[in-house]
């Protein structure tokens, strides 16, 4: 959404990306299981944090870390769900 610092989180379609930051930061988004089969993110962690949302801040990315994601065949119809876990842009 343009004007908005959150990124709404899909399944990602890579093992690993590494994006400098500046300031010699790097936040890195990696995947465990990740294949065209386990599309359905099962948990996150932000620098070895839970992380239960599907959406990110920039200044969580600018801060450098990792998110890193673990995959599955089947939804985690559990992971994502709270009223807080949602975009800014699809909640009221």
């Amino acid at each position: 959404t343009p004007g908005d610092a959150q990124y709404a989180i899909g399944s990602p379609i890579f093992d690993q990306v590494t994006i400098d930051v500046g300031a010699g930061k790097s936040f890195i988004i990696d995947t465990k299981n990740n294949s065209l089969q386990n599309k359905y993110i099962q948990s996150a962690t932000l620098n070895g944090e839970l992380f239960n949302r599907t959406w990110i801040d920039q200044s969580e990315i600018m801060s450098g870390g990792i998110l890193s994601f673990v995959m599955g065949s089947e939804p985690n119809k559990n992971w994502g769900i709270d009223p807080d876990s949602i975009p800014y842009s699809m909640s009221r």
